[in-house]
């Protein structure tokens, strides 16, 4: 659905190619892509009392999920991620407290245990910022004091507090992970150049090169590019938020 007031929540995307402001590469296997707006999305969910209806469902190419278009009562529109469920005609509500039902946001204090959520806020007013790919629902356990242990898909339970809004239900398009891209120009058309393998370049492009044939990487362990270690960074010991994870993820 093509209306004026929904083009407002659109803005030109700017593509800058993985270059910084001097031009120089900062990252790489980044090109040209196929022109593309970016949706302001209401992670914030923060209308409170008015009825909104969903007047369209789109695909989104800056997110995994597909956002659907909110119509309110007073004429003003927001997109949101579109739950698993949600359809179009469907109303939608955000309040402290609300009916259980997909598509309505509320705080996590008035949510039922065993229910699956997304768009859950990190710090109370700042807007959803986890739970928000295709697929994704993360499940309230308990309640305890002023926070709820949430259910990450990682395996993680973390601390959440209580006044913090999140949306019911799960995100839809959960058969995205089993896109088969089929082709190099689908992947040119979203701005991935092709990568070359380290071992494939010379010694002076990267540390795995040069050597004759199939001669390996000829180091102990792997390297990026600009000869740091790429075995992978453990989490940081002391983070802040450590604190908030009751369990850590599996594997």
């Amino acid at each position: 659905m093509k209306t004026e007031n929904a083009k407002k929540l659109r803005t030109l995307l700017k593509k800058h190619s993985g270059r910084s402001a001097g031009g120089m590469v900062t990252v790489r296997s980044q090109g040209g892509r196929h022109k593309r707006y970016y949706r302001h999305i209401d992670f914030a969910r923060n209308k409170f009392g008015v009825l909104g209806e969903v007047v369209a469902l789109e695909y989104d190419p800056n997110r995994n999920v597909d956002i659907a278009l909110i119509k309110y009562e007073d004429g003003e529109y927001h997109y949101i991620l579109a739950p698993k469920g949600l359809n179009l005609g469907d109303k939608v509500i955000s309040d402290e407290k609300v009916e259980l039902k997909v598509g309505n946001a509320m705080k996590l204090k008035n949510i039922t245990i065993g229910s699956l959520v997304h768009n859950v806020e990190l710090t109370a007013g700042r807007g959803g910022q986890i739970g928000r790919s295709a697929g994704v629902g993360l499940q309230l356990l308990a309640k305890e004091g002023t926070f709820a242990n949430l259910k990450m898909p990682s395996g993680e339970t973390r601390l959440i507090p209580l006044e913090s809004m999140a949306t019911i239900g799960s995100l839809g398009n959960e058969d995205m992970k089993q896109q088969v891209l089929g082709k190099a120009g689908k992947s040119r058309h979203m701005g991935i150049k092709p990568t070359v393998r380290g071992v494939a370049q010379d010694p002076d492009s990267h540390p795995h090169g040069g050597g004759e044939g199939r001669s390996g990487i000829g180091r102990k362990r792997p390297m990026t590019k600009y000869g740091r270690s790429a075995v992978g960074k453990r989490r940081q010991k002391n983070k802040y938020s450590n604190r908030y994870i009751i369990s850590q993820r599996k594997g």
